[in-house]
């Protein structure tokens, strides 16, 4: 019972699942980059990537400098497969997912972080 709940919790945030559907539609992102789209504190994005992350659904790999994000997409927990899966067709036509993934190409790293 614990696995599913770790999922339900991290998914029971409205920025947590901008996150994850933002991780949908560009591969990797760092802090920097999903605290601009978001609009929201260092801090504040680290704690839902930690909580993401716990449940499964997100993974992260140091590349010099770079904390880099991505979809779990072979998680130990099958519930975290199964609401990764399911959740590549929810939300697109809600209005601030739609405004959030616009502006994706302009999240560049290189320009946020210096």
């Amino acid at each position: 019972m614990k696995k599913i709940l770790k999922v339900m919790k991290a998914l029971s945030d409205k920025n947590r699942l901008k996150i994850i559907k933002m991780l949908q539609h560009k591969e990797m992102l760092c802090v920097c980059e999903i605290q601009a789209g978001l609009g929201l504190a260092q801090p504040t994005v680290s704690k839902h990537l930690k909580l993401l992350e716990d449940a499964g659904l997100v993974i992260y790999k140091k590349e010099g400098l770079w904390v880099n994000y991505s979809l779990n997409y072979k998680p130990d927990n099958p519930y975290s497969a199964t609401m990764l899966g399911n959740l590549k067709h929810w939300l697109e036509d809600e209005q601030e997912i739609i405004e959030l993934i616009k502006k994706l190409p302009e999240l560049d790293r290189t320009y946020i972080c210096n």
